[in-house]
């Protein structure tokens, strides 16, 4: 098994559930993981990170609410793009919510 990964992927967008969300908008950081399989006498599966990171960024331009539906978004179109990927993990982080208290991130992981 290969696993390729692009961490720690920043962005600012108007994505959340409250009105305030949409205006201001909310810092976010993304974690993609990629599982491949491998076999000894094949070369090693390749992906390119820009793809991914392209895939991220064109998804945060659309707007929405969920953190759930962008990382099922994710997901699906790296799946469509990359047909070797046996599982794929997307997971979102949503930096210092509006919410009491102090709370570095609230986090979603979609994984299959």
């Amino acid at each position: 098994m290969l696993t390729v990964s692009l961490h720690g992927i920043k962005l600012h967008a108007p994505i959340g559930l409250y009105p305030e969300e949409q205006v201001l908008g909310n810092d976010f950081e993304i974690d993609v993981d990629i599982f491949l399989a491998t076999h000894n006498d094949r070369p090693l599966p390749f992906v390119d990170y820009t793809l991914i990171q392209s895939i991220v960024g064109n998804t945060f331009k659309q707007s929405g609410q969920l953190l759930e539906t962008f990382a099922q978004h994710i997901h699906t179109t790296i799946k469509l793009n990359v047909s070797a990927a046996e599982k794929i993990r997307v997971a979102i982080r949503k930096m210092n919510p509006p919410l009491p208290g102090e709370v570095k991130y609230a986090q979603v992981v979609y994984e299959l």
